[in-house]
């Protein structure tokens, strides 16, 4: 059982609209020197929503995206906006309406990446995102949302993937593609994955059937008749990739596909955004419980840390997570 830190306790024993927190807010698009770790209101939750005390907070490639400026023109974001979009920590107040979770409750959720995010001490979630976080540490947790649901969501939702099917995972290594290659071999299918040579035996680890070195080896002379591609690198690597699926055949992309190239291939590509859902992700949390699915984080930084978690980030080198601690209980 966790004790509320003074200061914490304080906050929470505020009237609404006087509580401060402290959290990271970009106030104009750029560089990491656009991080700046301030203070902020703490947000009240609406009818639809509880507010959660932020344990830790996952880092993803989107943060640093919309950080830059690359999503400004098709997302039109309210500055100053907090970043970081996947949360797990507890449950302190609930919205009007909400009646499956109680203050106190451990939770994990992939929030709208419309709003403001989790790169704070607090925030707040509609309550059709969140679930019931897993029996494991909550900055554990954090790193699950986004890149769990990305993977499933791909595999089953838009590729309908069945047992025995072959699919190929472009980097298998990464956030997404961890998730992916165990969500597919705990469906039936023959995983081949691609990834670094320094990765090629961790890749094993979690069941992969076969693994390329993407360094050393060409993919595209080495898989044959695929059923499925799961793309998230784009690029030259989408552009191989075509040749390896067979007629039919779908491949699935978190980037934009090259429709042309689909049908001269005769076969399908679908580019797809995840969109979060607290069912499907207390299903996830279901699968950690049981030991069969498991989450692998690369770092851990604190939330006054942003800069070189984002700088760690762009390298493109994690394997699995990275993860802004922002609030530990201290022992009972």
């Amino acid at each position: 059982m966790e004790t509320i830190s003074p200061d914490i306790q304080a906050q929470e024993n505020k009237p609404a609209g006087t509580k401060t927190m402290k959290a990271v807010q970009i106030h104009e698009y750029g560089g990491i020197d656009k991080l700046m770790y301030e203070d902020a209101a703490v947000p009240v939750p609406a009818p639809d929503e509880v507010l959660i005390r932020v344990h830790a907070a996952g880092v993803n490639p989107v943060d640093w995206k919309i950080r830059q400026g690359h999503m400004a023109t098709q997302a039109k974001h309210k500055l100053p906006l907090i970043l970081g979009w996947d949360v797990a920590g507890t449950v302190v107040q609930l919205g009007s309406l909400v009646t499956t979770y109680n203050e106190g409750d451990r939770v994990f959720a992939r929030l709208d990446i419309m709003r403001n995010g989790a790169y704070a001490e607090y925030t707040v979630a509609k309550v059709c995102e969140v679930a019931h976080a897993p029996n494991i540490p909550l900055n554990i947790s954090a790193g699950v949302p986004l890149a769990s649901q990305t993977a499933w969501s791909g595999l089953f939702e838009i590729g309908s993937l069945n047992p025995d099917q072959k699919i190929l995972i472009h980097g298998a290594s990464g956030g997404v593609g961890i998730f992916a290659l165990q969500l597919a071999k705990l469906a039936g299918a023959y995983v081949i994955g691609t990834t670094s040579n320094e990765n090629v035996d961790f890749i094993k680890s979690l069941g992969a059937d076969e693994v390329i070195d993407y360094k050393n080896e060409d993919f595209s002379k080495i898989v044959k008749n695929a059923d499925m591609v799961f793309d998230t690198i784009g690029g030259e690597t989408q552009a191989k990739s075509w040749q390896v699926i067979k007629k039919g055949g779908i491949l699935v992309s978190t980037l934009q596909v090259d429709e042309k190239a689909a049908a001269k291939h005769e076969v399908i590509a679908k580019t797809f955004m995840v969109v979060s859902n607290g069912a499907r992700l207390q299903e996830i949390g279901k699968l950690i419980d049981k030991g069969t699915l498991r989450v692998v984080i690369d770092r851990e930084f604190s939330l006054e840390e942003v800069k070189q978690a984002h700088q760690y980030s762009e390298t493109g080198k994690a394997r699995g997570k990275i993860i802004l601690r922002v609030y530990t209980p201290r022992p009972e």
